[in-house]
């Protein structure tokens, strides 16, 4: 099961920080929601620095960035 993320309709750096907080606090996979390509690229790329493996796939509601458990 993961943790979901909803940061659609806010800009960066906001979902970055949500999906931290969310890293830090839960060690399950999540899957963080955005409307924003860049803001999408900024948490994938903010998750694979605090290494986890991450993707991001496009859906019609935006983004979603899927980030694997440790």
């Amino acid at each position: 099961m993961s943790v979901k993320v909803d940061a659609r309709g806010l800009s960066c750096p906001q979902p970055v920080m949500l999906a931290l907080k969310a890293l830090s606090a839960h060690s399950e996979a999540l899957a963080v929601e955005v409307d924003h390509e860049t803001a999408a690229e900024n948490v994938e790329r903010a998750c694979r620095e605090k290494g986890r493996q991450s993707r991001i796939i496009k859906n019609e509601s935006g983004y979603t960035v899927e980030v694997s458990a440790p």
